[in-house]
């Protein structure tokens, strides 16, 4: 029987790596995304574009206006005369905010009394507008302790001391890029699985498979395995380049994070088989693969929370394997989680994996009956 399968398996490979289209889509497309998502993905940000109206034009004022250009959050691109001036800047989308110093700016601070600065962000894209109001109000924060201290004023009532656990800088990439370890290796095990029995059947090597003493159960094993054997090998040039290249701390240990990865891949690869049962040829593999590959993003909290989602998408998702192991991939990143602590994100993948794949002999039984 294994040596049976172990063969399969040999020739499934060879299948894949002769191809120069499957050579393609397992070598370019995941390294061209690693680096797009790698630079592109993140929730930092750089060189807002920003007027500034200053009625003041005091000493002070301009000092506060130095704190906004030398911050490299924000940059300066326009003075506007007046009010009026502003609301065409944002709907032309030249800024992205704009500061608005009151004339009475300067004589305020001196009396000790509040002074007034108004800040007018686009708020067509809201998550950049409330990141730029944070890091202007931190910005006027600063401003506001020095001049206090320069000048003579009380210290305020309570000072604000953060700590970020796990990510000390704050780098949104450190958060992104073990997701992508998750993404990518989702990706290239999918389409690996999915076109395996629809490529055989549109070269009509299908049948005679079928004939040879091996049982369905076993044909399908033969198929799947490869597929893991490539998830995991794409996993591991991300894991590397995420660490060597990127820069991001894998504080875990291997063992912990391969255990995850040969479990979410054997998951992968039975939705892979159930897809490519059911398929007749490659394009409706890949369409199937496709309309998996969606909503599993979506659902898996890459890029926003699953707590934030409505229960029942919330209920949804725990038929998603990619959101098990993406808090183990970034637990075990950035964490240092071990066993114990992810116990729960294992057995639902480990299930999901045997469901999927009882479900997949079943469809191939069905179709080659």
């Amino acid at each position: 029987m294994w040596r049976q399968i172990l063969a399969l398996i040999v020739k499934e490979l060879l299948m894949v790596l002769r191809d120069a289209k499957s050579r393609a889509v397992l070598i370019g497309p995941p390294l061209i995304q690693l680096v797009v998502f790698g630079y592109a993905a993140s929730f930092d940000l750089n060189h807002v574009p920003i007027a500034v109206l200053n009625h003041d034009r005091s000493a002070a004022s301009r000092a506060l206006v130095a704190h906004f250009e030398g911050a490299p959050a924000f940059t300066l691109v326009a003075t506007p005369a007046n009010a009026l001036r502003i609301d065409p800047l944002i709907d032309s989308r030249t800024v992205e905010m704009a500061l608005v110093i009151d004339r009475r700016f300067s004589r305020d601070l001196l009396t000790h009394r509040p002074a007034r600065v108004q800040l007018i962000v686009d708020g067509r894209n809201s998550n950049t507008a409330l990141l730029a109001l944070g890091y202007a109000n931190s910005i006027i924060s600063d401003f506001s302790l020095s001049w206090a201290a320069a000048h003579g004023g009380g210290a305020p009532p309570a000072v604000l001391v953060t700590r970020a656990l796990y990510n000390p800088t704050l780098d949104s990439h450190w958060f992104f890029i073990p997701g992508i370890v998750a993404l990518l290796t989702q990706v290239v095990t999918l389409l690996v699985v999915a076109l395996s029995v629809a490529r055989e059947r549109e070269m009509g090597t299908f049948d005679q498979l079928l004939v040879t003493p091996m049982r369905p159960f076993e044909i399908l094993l033969g198929k799947g395995l490869p597929g893991v054997l490539v998830g995991c090998f794409e996993a591991t040039v991300i894991i590397a380049a995420a660490v060597w290249w990127f820069g991001v701390p894998l504080r875990g240990s291997l063992l912990t994070l391969y255990a995850g990865l040969v479990l979410f891949t054997v998951a992968v690869t039975g939705i892979g088989l159930m897809i490519s049962a059911l398929s007749l040829t490659q394009q409706q593999a890949l369409l199937g693969a496709f309309l998996f590959m969606v909503p599993s993003i979506i659902l898996s909290g890459f890029a926003t929370p699953i707590a934030n989602m409505p229960d029942w998408v919330q209920t949804l998702t725990l038929v998603n394997p990619m959101r098990f192991f993406l808090v183990i991939v970034r637990g075990v990143f950035l964490e240092g989680a071990d066993f114990s602590s992810l116990a729960s994100q294992y057995w639902p993948m480990a299930l999901i994996g045997l469901v999927s794949l009882a479900a997949a002999a079943v469809l191939f039984r069905h179709r080659t009956g």
